[in-house]
C-alpha cells in the first residue's frame, strides 16, 4: 500500500515535470534592445501542432489599437492584439525541440523559420527565427 501511494506521488510529479518541459503556456517576450517586456504570448497545442497568438502587449510604446500594417499575408490588418505569430511547430522525435513552424515579427513582417527549446526546467523558452544560415534567438520566461 505504501509503495502504491509512492509510486502515484512520484508519478504525479514527474507529469508536472514533463508538462512544463513543452512550450504550451503563456510567455513574455522581451524587447532586445531596452530589455523591457515586450508581450505576452499564448502557445497552445492542437493536433500536435503548435501555434501562438499575442495575448497582451506590455511595451510602453505600444498603440493600443495598432494593426499589423507590415504583414504581407492573411494577417494583414490584424489587430496586433491575438495575432497569430507562431504556426505550425512539430515536437522533434529526437529531443525537447520545436521546429517545422514559422514565427512573423509583426513589427516589418517577415516570416523566420521557428525553433523553440524549454530550458531552466521549462521556465525559459528559447525561442530562434532564422532565415537561412542568419538568425537571431529571444529567451521567453514563462508566466504561468
Amino acid at each position: 500500500m505504501k509503495q502504491a501511494l509512492v509510486a502515484i506521488i512520484l508519478g504525479a510529479f514527474s507529469l508536472g515535470v514533463l508538462a512544463q518541459s513543452s512550450p504550451v503556456g503563456l510567455w513574455r517576450s522581451f524587447d532586445e534592445k531596452t530589455s523591457e517586456p515586450k508581450a505576452e504570448v499564448r502557445i497552445v497545442e492542437k493536433d500536435g501542432v503548435l501555434s501562438g497568438r499575442i495575448e497582451k502587449r506590455l511595451a510602453k510604446s505600444a498603440v493600443p489599437d495598432a494593426v499589423c500594417t507590415e504583414c504581407g499575408d492573411d494577417r494583414k490588418d490584424k489587430p496586433m492584439l491575438n495575432l497569430e505569430i507562431i504556426r505550425g511547430a512539430k515536437k522533434s522525435p529526437d529531443a525537447d525541440v520545436w521546429e517545422g513552424g514559422k514565427i512573423l515579427d509583426p513589427e516589418n513582417g517577415r516570416s523566420y523559420t521557428l525553433k523553440m527549446i524549454p530550458v531552466d526546467g521549462g521556465k525559459k523558452l528559447d525561442v530562434r527565427g532564422s532565415f537561412g544560415p542568419f538568425g537571431r534567438t529571444q529567451t521567453w520566461t514563462r508566466v504561468n
